[in-house]
């Protein structure tokens, strides 16, 4: 299975380096959409910056994640189907989007920093709690995407599904960031753990539930 995992995650990122249209659609969208805060605002206060930054990490990650399922036809579908086994390519699609999301979250954490300035004061903390965060919103869109891919009304099922499962996650993760915006304060462990077992969740709902829609 290890092999498997390796051979399907090696696919889907020399697709990404060959293709790298949605890795440039992201930048641009990220760099214009600071540039425009930047003009409007200059430097906004903690709670505004962590804010901002949290709303474009969700987007971010919608357009460099979600696809990741729903651009495969039908037909490769069917020849996945006679290669590997279900549970196989559903960690691989998460391995993968972890690993994009991670890359995704630093670049966007520097054109902050470049943009709109670094007011949080734990750069270290902070920089952990991104890369959490941009890991934990992944494996929660490959989730979601693997659902809606075998739907008839993909994005729809994205968004309708979408909601109720990211919206937790965006509270706890801004929540932790907010502690590294303050003098004297600490990360919050509990609401990390709460983040880590919710990621697990998400995880063990897609090994199971993956399966099942692959036979349909």
């Amino acid at each position: 299975m290890t092999r498997a995992i390796w051979t399907l995650f090696k696919k889907d990122l020399l697709l990404e380096v060959r293709q790298q249209y949605s890795f440039y659609g992201i930048l641009l969208y990220a760099v214009s959409t600071l540039f425009v805060l930047y003009l409007s605002m200059d430097t906004p206060e903690p709670r505004v910056w962590n804010g901002l930054f949290w709303i474009i990490q969700l987007f971010i990650c919608t357009n460099a994640v979600a696809k990741g399922f729903l651009q495969e036809s039908r037909g490769r579908w069917l020849y996945y189907y006679t290669l590997a086994h279900p549970i196989t390519i559903v960690l691989a699609k998460l391995l993968f989007n972890v690993l994009l999301m991670a890359a995704m979250s630093l670049i966007s954490l520097v054109l902050f920093r470049l943009f709109l300035g670094a007011p949080y004061l734990h750069a270290m903390g902070f920089l952990g709690i991104v890369l959490l965060g941009g890991i934990s919103l992944s494996l929660v869109f490959t989730f979601l995407a693997a659902i809606a891919a075998k739907a008839q009304q993909n994005a729809a099922i994205l968004a309708i599904l979408g909601f109720p499962l990211i919206l937790p996650q965006l509270i706890l993760l801004q929540q932790i960031a907010d502690t590294q915006f303050r003098v004297g304060s600490g990360v919050d462990w509990v609401t990390v753990g709460l983040l880590l077992a919710l990621d697990g969740l998400v995880v063990i709902l897609a090994t199971v539930l993956f399966p099942f829609i692959w036979k349909e």
